[in-house]
């Protein structure tokens, strides 16, 4: 080995980690072309697999968590307003008689209920409404996995039995999952009638073999019948659809009833 060739030899091996890296992406090493392959391959990787961990939390949203229960008064339920796969919450003798098509998993139903819950609770109590309330499981494929909407429905006639039916669906609709998310398990909805105060051991029972799951089910089919029937949520008065996106809708109707 000749002296210039040692001495090329000796420089190489004393050259720094940095410089070699230099000479490296010039062409002495992987080529840069190659190195920002890589890169991108690895951040790409990192964006798949975060937006998979996001989904999954996103999707398993209510797991583990308590639905807020939501007080109302005493005075309109009781045990027997249940009737087939409705509930019935007034006096016979009021004025104006409501029927309410509603879906737990409903978004436009969470804002019937925000606007106008309080209103026509008040009016129940008075004495002056009398509403029919039809929990129908119209959006039953729309959570992950499917079936949320059967399920709080069948709850929320088990707790009806219970005497508990007002704040269980107002609960309900106050910590309402997200459409084609995941919703609130048995357990869950369970949780919620003992939070409610609901002691007798039938509740979990009930919740637990989907009771009335049937009922509700053929409930949706007949009034798919109806041509008008809206959707979820549908409001009719003496068998009219009512538009309770206009204001003092329902203040009108008491003031005409007279």
């Amino acid at each position: 080995m000749g002296g210039a060739e040692r001495s090329a030899r000796k420089r190489r091996q004393q050259q720094s980690p940095a410089a070699r890296a230099v000479t490296q992406a010039r062409g002495g090493g992987p080529s840069r072309k190659t190195i920002v392959s890589v890169v991108a391959v690895v951040v790409l990787a990192a964006v798949v697999i975060g937006g998979v961990i996001w989904t999954n939390k996103s999707k398993n949203a209510t797991e583990g968590t308590t639905i807020a229960p939501q007080t109302a008064s005493a005075a309109l339920d009781s045990p027997g307003e249940r009737q087939g796969a409705t509930v019935v919450s007034g006096k016979p003798e009021a004025k104006v008689k409501l029927d309410i098509w509603a879906d737990f998993l409903c978004p436009y139903c969470a804002r019937l209920q925000q606007q106008y819950g309080k209103q026509i609770e008040d009016q129940i109590q008075a004495g002056n409404v009398q509403v029919t309330y039809h929990m129908i499981p119209l959006l039953n494929n729309r959570s992950d996995p499917p079936g949320y909407s059967l399920a709080s429905a069948n709850a929320a006639l088990c707790a009806a039995d219970q005497g508990k039916f007002t704040p269980y669906h107002d609960s309900l609709f106050a910590s309402q999952p997200a459409e084609g998310k995941r919703g609130y398990d048995n357990a869950q909805l369970i949780k919620l009638g003992q939070d409610l105060g609901v002691t007798a051991p039938g509740f979990a029972g009930c919740v637990n073999a989907g009771t009335y799951n049937q009922q509700l089910q053929d409930a949706l089919t007949e009034v798919s019948k109806n041509p008008a029937f809206q959707g979820t949520p549908t409001v009719m008065h003496n068998g009219t659809v009512v538009n309770w996106t206009q204001n003092d809708w329902l203040t009108n109707l008491i003031n005409q009833a007279g």
